[in-house]
């Protein structure tokens, strides 16, 4: 394993403007029953939806939210188009990463001069609850980005859509934001990636890091926004004696996309212990982890049993140390899956612990016959 972290150049906030991720939309087979398990499951309570009833003849999208992290789930109603063509490639997969921003128009011409592709131009986006500006850009595979400026905006969630205030509550786990966002790219293009987002979107280097164990290993990068708000971990998969679990997501999405969503919560023990209540399953790890865990990691405020029984990972920095675990993929193929994290001062992503979430999913790639 080897790591090296990069200063922050000159602040480009002015210039870019990019103030966090405003929604994670996933494409998906049925979005009713999506947003039905992201409920139960997740917590996330459905807030808002378009679909027939409100005029949009070629899609059904729910929106569900959880503190700050709105997440999008959408279906085509018709066998051809870009939604259903997207299914059926990548399986259920995250499409859009949105950014909200102070000037969706500055930031969508900056990104088309310096090499994003347009996919919808700044358009205004009205009803009764006011104004939404959104534009839309290319990223990497079939992902996009959409630039989202809402500020004064007073609805559920865009223009176009319903409140659904009799739907369902949702009971919350702990969620609070989206930490990062990690984002596997084919072999050789990690750079290219890279490039991309400091190019484009006028991110920042701020790691990088390679690991490898016996059987695989994985090049990876953080890039982030100027105010930390957006991080994105971009990753490659390396040679290795077996298939990288970097590898077979990129076998089994058909290509470049969303690897795992990261959201931090202020109690994971609490919050994973009410994940495995409604039915979430995790990655496990070999209780021999935890021995001698504080002469690695240090002296922590938890209870490094509990942190046995729920299979929750310890690192540390020298800024403090930070908490994670791994749930299992959200769906049928060996692709996304969500990672829950507590910070408490560490401003990393879990590197001593990369090869521990290796080996465990490597378990499970054997299990799959993947291996």
């Amino acid at each position: 394993m080897t790591l090296q972290t990069k200063p922050n150049p000159l602040p480009h906030s002015d210039l870019y403007r990019l103030n966090g991720i405003d929604f994670v939309e996933f494409y998906v087979g049925n979005a009713k029953q999506a947003i039905h398990f992201y409920r139960t499951a997740f917590g996330f309570k459905p807030v808002a939806f378009c679909g027939f009833e409100t005029g949009v003849r070629d899609r059904v999208s729910f929106v569900g939210q959880q503190q700050g992290i709105r997440l999008m789930v959408t279906e085509a109603t018709c066998p051809a188009g870009v939604v259903s063509d997207h299914v059926a490639l990548h399986g259920d997969a995250v499409r859009d990463i949105a950014f909200s921003c102070s000037d969706a128009a500055r930031a969508f011409d900056f990104a088309i001069r310096h090499g994003a592709k347009p996919i919808m131009e700044p358009t205004f986006l009205d009803d009764e609850y006011g104004r939404v500006v959104q534009a839309t850009v290319t990223a990497f595979g079939d992902l996009v980005h959409s630039f989202i400026e809402r500020e004064s905006y007073r609805g559920p969630f865009l223009p176009g859509f319903q409140p659904l205030n009799g739907g369902l509550p949702a009971e919350t786990i702990g969620f609070k934001r989206v930490d990062h966002i990690a984002i596997c790219v084919h072999p050789g293009r990690l750079d290219e990636c890279v490039e991309y987002y400091i190019n484009v979107h006028g991110f920042h280097q701020s790691r990088a890091e390679d690991v490898s164990t016996e059987y695989s290993g994985m090049n990876s990068r953080v890039v982030q926004n100027d105010s930390g708000s957006v991080i994105f971990v971009l990753i490659e998969p390396s040679e290795g004696r077996r298939t990288s679990i970097i590898q077979e997501f990129l076998n089994f999405n058909g290509g470049s996309g969303v690897h795992h969503v990261a959201c931090s919560t202020d109690n994971i023990i609490q919050t994973v212990q009410m994940l495995r209540g409604n039915g979430v399953e995790f990655t496990t790890t070999p209780a021999t982890y935890y021995e001698n865990l504080e002469d690695r990691v240090g002296k922590i405020e938890e209870d490094v049993e509990t942190l046995c029984e729920q299979n929750i990972l310890v690192d540390c920095d020298t800024n403090g140390y930070l908490m994670q675990i791994f749930s299992r993929p959200v769906q049928s193929r060996p692709t996304v899956f969500f990672e829950v994290i507590q910070r408490k001062g560490a401003d990393g992503f879990g590197s001593g612990n990369i090869k521990a979430l290796f080996e465990a999913v490597a378990r499970d790639q054997v299990m799959r016959g993947n291996a």
